[in-house]
């Protein structure tokens, strides 16, 4: 994470704009500061806090980044020479070939996505592409397919978004994959990569194969769609083997398949003699085993069919949004009852989960909320301002229903 350390610090004003930059706004608590920073209509936190020696770190906050990080180490340099004296260290510069203005080619939400689906014959999922050799050749080979790829590391998907600035079928987003599968349409994909996957052989959960990933991937998939998994792990390819058999698919399995690209992960593999493993999951027809219960959302719908619709899963969220609203007045003293009754415990339902990571005072009408929520094996990590209108900062949850579940809690919790 680029970042630099300082002695001092300057009176911060704000808002503060250079260079199409704006700084506007700050949240505090104890030990932490976070600036609101503006650049192109992207939103993200700077972090300023106190190490061990009382010197001040400055950075981005990891879960607010920007889509570029040269957005970020622009900012960085802004603040550095605006507001801070006497430099300690400095862990990033200011390149030319990195990117500051939008790219095309980069996602920023699911706003719209599927509605660039049908612009192309198909779609492709690739899922953690990393340096994007296996993700562009497949959009070079198959011209009229979309190539999305999903990455949760922003170098990757910068330096992949500058190598495909040739290419028409391209389309990145920053994602967790269980996420995005989980809001995917059904019916909406052609194929699913997943190639080289880390196996985590000591921490098996947190692995991105799982039951509810399995039948995820079988929902979106259209009927005579393909999953494939590439692995040298043969117990990463068991496991695989033994959750998608309990599904609706024909399965097969290849050993040491030589393909037209390899992936510097495989070619490492390969010199030391390992065996590579290939599992194609062919989507043969629905699958019954979907179990989306729509049980504690919502009253008023008895559908649970429901719960894959987008529709309805924004009105739930834009209802809790509205109710925190109108039950939060936002004077000091429901601030304060607020503040007192804030705790990092976490609250855990059957499927589902919240907990409060963080407060920060904003003023005496405005509070900032961190908030991990969702399924316990996917976790969504939003920003909620509290105050006049509270709102998403950055970017909406994914609407799932664990995370629908959850976020109905918080709310319940607040206006309580």
């Amino acid at each position: 994470m680029p970042n630099f350390k300082c002695k001092y610090l300057k009176k911060l004003s704000l808002p503060f704009e250079k260079e199409g930059l704006c700084f506007e706004w700050m949240a505090q608590n104890e030990k932490i500061w976070l600036i609101y920073t503006s650049f192109n209509q992207q939103g993200f936190f700077l972090q300023l806090s106190k190490n061990d020696k009382n010197e001040f770190v400055i950075q981005g906050e990891k879960h607010s980044k920007p889509e570029q990080i040269g957005v970020l180490q622009k900012a960085l340099l802004v603040f550095r020479d605006e507001f801070c004296k006497e430099i300690i260290s400095e862990a990033f510069a200011l390149k030319s070939n990195r990117l500051i203005t939008k790219s095309s080619i980069i996602q920023k939400d699911l706003e719209g996505l599927e509605d660039k689906f049908k612009a192309y014959d198909g779609v492709f999922l690739e899922i953690g592409f990393g340096s994007g050799r296996h993700l562009l050749y497949q959009a070079r080979i198959n011209p009229r397919i979309l190539m999305l790829g999903v990455e949760i590391y922003n170098p990757s998907i910068e330096q992949v978004a500058k190598l495909a600035k040739t290419l028409n079928n391209v389309l990145l987003i920053k994602s967790d994959a269980r996420l995005l599968l989980a809001v995917l349409s059904a019916r909406s994909l052609n194929k699913i990569f997943l190639h080289f996957p880390i196996p985590w052989h000591k921490q098996e959960g947190r692995r991105v194969i799982s039951k509810d990933f399995a039948k995820n991937c079988l929902r979106v998939l259209k009927i005579g769609g393909e999953f494939n998994l590439r692995t040298d792990s043969k117990d990463y390819l068991e496991q695989a083997w033994a959750l998608f058999s309990q599904l609706n698919s024909k399965l097969s399995l290849s050993k040491n398949e030589n393909l037209d690209i390899v992936s510097k992960y495989e070619s490492r593999w390969k010199r030391q003699n390992k065996d590579i493993y290939d599992l194609f999951v062919l989507c043969e027809e629905l699958n019954s085993n979907e179990e989306d219960s729509n049980e504690n959302l919502s009253p008023q719908t008895e559908n649970s069919n429901a719960l894959n619709n987008s529709e309805f899963l924004n009105e739930v969220l834009n209802k809790n949004l509205e109710i925190l609203n109108e039950n939060l007045s936002f004077l000091p003293q429901k601030l304060a009852t607020i503040q007192k009754k804030f705790c990092n415990q976490p609250f855990r339902g059957e499927d589902f989960f919240y907990r409060f990571e963080a407060l920060y005072f904003i003023d005496e009408k405005n509070l900032l909320l961190k908030l991990a929520f969702g399924a316990f094996n996917k976790p969504d990590h939003s920003y909620l301002l509290l105050g006049k209108k509270s709102k998403f900062l950055f970017k909406k949850p994914f609407l799932t229903k664990e995370n629908i579940k959850a976020l109905q809690r918080v709310q319940e919790f607040l206006c309580d």
